[in-house]
């Protein structure tokens, strides 16, 4: 059984076929990796957004979504318009490619696809490659913030009462280490009362190019967790990166799913937030 909006996949197959016929002009592909890898290997026609342009850098919450302005430079760059459908791959199974997908969703701009697998899968099939760096015309886009994809600390905080009633949950994407307490990444450890534990590394089949696991496989790993598909969710790790991925198979399955991009680094450098170890 497929994703219920398995219209945001694309495989590598039906890209290269696009490409093949020359059916892009409202397509924008998107590499979200380091440039080092992008000049290296990158799907033709693709333009580079390093993770860095992605998050504002500003500790101790250095994932949370940059000003507008920056954003606005950063699209406008790229050649982002209402039209384009944007097309997001990366080199690791798909954190910073939900990530950018997380980002359009914040600004409203909701025609994208991900790029099952993404540049590995595109490698291991065979599939041409260019080097070196490639632009677009820019644009002039004007980024708008839609805060309903958006939690924040304070969000969470008045809603520890939900969470805890089961009415709100939190999908904690980080490792079982780091949930339990056990790895030192903040200066308190542990995770946000309540919280359910499904690491993002589990939605990735390492057989297949690091494709997405088939839903079903999914939709049982989510509820032998726990974690309902038809409960309000929030999903966070240590600065949004690996819960790009899971907010990504949220909105894949069809659920109701925002992210808390303060995420980790945030909360676990507050001295005053509530903090469980518990399994």
């Amino acid at each position: 059984m497929p994703f219920p909006n398995q219209d945001l996949l694309i495989d590598v197959s039906t890209l290269s076929e696009l490409l093949d016929d020359g059916n892009t002009d409202d397509v924008l592909i998107v590499a979200m990796c380091q440039a080092t890898v992008y000049e290296h290997k990158h799907i033709p026609g693709s333009v580079l957004i390093e993770p860095a342009e992605l998050v504002s850098g500003l500790k101790p919450a250095v994932g949370k979504l940059p000003d507008t302005e920056r954003l606005s430079t950063l699209f406008s760059r790229i050649g982002l318009t209402a039209d384009k459908k944007v097309i997001a791959y990366d080199d690791e199974g798909g954190g910073w490619a939900g990530r950018l997908i997380w980002t359009l969703d914040v600004l409203g701009h909701k025609n994208y696809a991900y790029l099952d697998g993404g540049l590995i899968a595109w490698l291991k099939s065979g599939l041409p490659i260019s080097n070196g760096i490639e632009t677009n015309a820019p644009s002039n886009y004007q980024a708008l913030v839609d805060s309903s994809q958006l939690r924040s600390k304070e969000y969470l905080l008045e809603n520890l009462d939900a969470i805890q009633t089961n009415a709100l949950q939190i999908w904690d994407a980080r490792g079982v280490q780091e949930y339990r307490g056990e790895k030192v990444t903040a200066i308190r450890n542990g995770h946000i009362p309540g919280a359910k534990n499904l690491d993002w590394l589990e939605l990735m089949d390492r057989d297949h190019e690091l494709r997405l696991l088939p839903a079903e496989i999914i939709r049982a790993k989510l509820a032998n967790l726990g974690i309902d598909l038809d409960i309000p969710t929030i999903t966070h790790c240590q600065t949004h990166h690996r819960s790009g991925l899971t907010y990504l198979v949220g909105k894949l399955l069809d659920m109701d799913i925002a992210a808390y991009d303060g995420s980790w680094s945030e909360w676990g450098n507050d001295p005053d937030t509530p903090i469980d170890t518990a399994e």
